[in-house]
C-alpha cells in the first residue's frame, strides 16, 4: 500500500514561490525593457496630471473614463502639442545649420582661430613656457573637433524629424498608457503596497519618495532647464548669433546637469564676441548669462528639486550625470529616482535592526 504523500512545508512553499516570482518578474522586465522609455513617460504624466484627475472626478463623479480623457487632452493641448511645434521648428532649423556647415558659410575653425589670434601676448607667451609650443596642430585639432562636434548636434537634430513614425509611435504608446494609469492608478497603487513584504510605515515611506522625488525633479530640472534655454535662445536671438532655436533647445540639455549647465554654450559665444571685437554684445551676454540664466538654476533649482526630494545638491547632481549616462535623456528623472529609493531603504533597514537590537521592555512586577 502506497504511503500518502506529504504536502511541501510552508518553508518549501515559499522558496518556491520567490523563486518563481524572480523568475516571472526578469522576464517581463526583459520583454519591457525596449519600451522602458515610454512606460516611464507614461508613469511621469499620470503621477504630474494625477491632481488634475481628481479634481475631475470631483466635478464628473462615477465617469472615471471621461475624467481620464479630459486629463488626457490637457496633457496633449499642454505638453505634447507644445513639444510637437518645438521639434518642428528645430528640424527645420537644424537642417539650414548642417547646410551652412557643410558649405563652409559656418566654420567653426574660423571662430576659433579668431579667439586664438585675439589672446594677448602674455597669455600666448605664458602657454608656450607651459610647453604648448605647436599651437598650429592644436589649432587643427580643436577646430576639426569643433566642426565635427557642430555636424553632430545637426544631424542628431534633424533626424528627429527624419523619424517621425517611430516618435508619433511612442508618443502614441506613452497617451495609451498614461490613460490606465490615470484611470487606475490608484488601484495599481494599492495592489503594490499590498503585494510588498514590508511593514505599512515602510511601504508609506518608499512610495512617497518615489513619488515624491519624480515630481520635484521633472518639475523642477524640466522647469528651471526651460526656463534657461529659453533665456539663452532669447539673448541669441536679439544679438543675432545663427541658429538660436538650436542653441536654445541644447542649453535646455545640458541645463539638466546642476551646477554647469547652459554656461557651457553661453560662455564660448561671450568670448567670441570679446575676441572679435563685439565688445557690448560680450558684456551684455555675459552679464545676462551671470545674474539672469545663472540666478534662475542658483535660486529655482533648489527650492524645486532639493527641497522636495530632502537630497543633497550634490547627491541630486552626482545621480542626474550617472543616470544620464546610462540611461541616456531618461537618466536625469531615473538616476535621482534610484538615488532616493536607496537613501530610502537604507534607512528603512537601519530602522530595523535598531529595533531588533533594541532590548524588550522590562516584565511588570
Amino acid at each position: 500500500m502506497n504511503s500518502p504523500v506529504k504536502p511541501p512545508s510552508a518553508l518549501l512553499q515559499r522558496r518556491a514561490l520567490w523563486v518563481l516570482l524572480t523568475v516571472v518578474s526578469v522576464a517581463l522586465g526583459w520583454i519591457l525593457w525596449p519600451f522602458y522609455g515610454t512606460i516611464l513617460w507614461g508613469t511621469i504624466i499620470a503621477l504630474l496630471f494625477a491632481p488634475l484627475y481628481r479634481w475631475l472626478l470631483v466635478k464628473l463623479p462615477g465617469r472615471r473614463n471621461a475624467a481620464a480623457l479630459l486629463t488626457l487632452l490637457a496633457v496633449v493641448l499642454i505638453v505634447i502639442l507644445p513639444l510637437v511645434a518645438v521639434i518642428a521648428s528645430l528640424s527645420r532649423e537644424a537642417a539650414t545649420l548642417y547646410e551652412q556647415v557643410q558649405s563652409g558659410a559656418v566654420n567653426p575653425g574660423q571662430y576659433f582661430h579668431d579667439l586664438f589670434d585675439a589672446l594677448p601676448r602674455w597669455v600666448k607667451a605664458l602657454l608656450d613656457r607651459l610647453g604648448l609650443i605647436d599651437w598650429n596642430t592644436l589649432q587643427r585639432r580643436i577646430s576639426a573637433a569643433l566642426s565635427q562636434g557642430t555636424q553632430f548636434i545637426a544631424t542628431q537634430a534633424l533626424s528627429i524629424g527624419q523619424n517621425t513614425f517611430e516618435f508619433m509611435a511612442d508618443l502614441c504608446i506613452t497617451l495609451y498608457l498614461a490613460f490606465f494609469l490615470i484611470r487606475d492608478g490608484a488601484a495599481l497603487s494599492g495592489a503594490l503596497r499590498e503585494a510588498m513584504p514590508l511593514a505599512p510605515a515602510f511601504k508609506q515611506e518608499l512610495f512617497a519618495k518615489f513619488s515624491t522625488v519624480i515630481r520635484a525633479v521633472v518639475k523642477g530640472n524640466l522647469l528651471v532647464a526651460v526656463i534657461q534655454g529659453t533665456l539663452g535662445g532669447v539673448a541669441f536671438w536679439f544679438l543675432g548669433v545663427s541658429g538660436a532655436l538650436l542653441w536654445a533647445v541644447l542649453m535646455v540639455f545640458l541645463s539638466l546637469l546642476p551646477a554647469v549647465g547652459a554656461g557651457l554654450v553661453w560662455a564660448p559665444v561671450a568670448l567670441y564676441f570679446f575676441a572679435s571685437g563685439a565688445l557690448w554684445q560680450a558684456v551684455a551676454l555675459t552679464a545676462w548669462g551671470v545674474l539672469v540664466i545663472g540666478l534662475v538654476d542658483n535660486v529655482l533649482r533648489p527650492i524645486l528639486v532639493g527641497k522636495d526630494t530632502r537630497m543633497p545638491d550634490y547627491v541630486v547632481m552626482i545621480t542626474t550625470l550617472g543616470g544620464m549616462a546610462v540611461f541616456g535623456i531618461n537618466g536625469f528623472v531615473i538616476g535621482p529616482v534610484i538615488g532616493a529609493m536607496f537613501i530610502a531603504a537604507w534607512h528603512i533597514d537601519a530602522v530595523v535592526r535598531r529595533t531588533a537590537q533594541s532590548p524588550p521592555p522590562p516584565a511588570p512586577d
